[in-house]
């Protein structure tokens, strides 16, 4: 299972890549991988802000509809068009062509209250 050092997550399955004042926000291996095949993303619009731990979206797959919390608070400046066209990218890429949102981040200083990859991978362990 894939998770990147240089991420934070988030124990509902998101990741986080910080990038100066903004943040790139995806879905984690370990989350496409439980989900199986993805067929449906349901994202917010440019503009639209969001709390951290707020529901900004969905994914869907064969088994099962995943709702999206928001790691961060900030206002989302991109969203990835490619994954609402195809939304398998997930499955294939998850931390690379399938980011999700784009976000300038209102308070980056929380970023440090996320897990790194140590902790991240010690709460999937707890969950299998």
């Amino acid at each position: 299972m894939n998770i990147p050092a240089d991420y934070r997550y988030t124990k509902d399955d998101e990741w986080i890549r910080v990038e100066g004042d903004e943040a790139v926000i995806g879905i984690t291996d370990y989350a496409q991988d439980s989900l199986s095949d993805i067929v449906y993303v349901e994202l917010p619009n440019e503009g639209d802000f969001f709390g951290t731990g707020e529901t900004f979206g969905v994914v869907e797959s064969v088994k099962a509809a995943a709702d999206l919390f928001m790691p961060i608070s900030g206002d989302v400046i991109a969203v990835n068009e490619d994954v609402i066209d195809e939304p398998e990218k997930i499955n294939q890429d998850p931390y690379g062509e399938a980011w999700l949102v784009r976000v300038k981040m209102s308070e980056p200083d929380t970023v440090s209250d996320l897990l790194d990859a140590d902790a991240y991978q010690a709460s999937i362990e707890e969950r299998s």
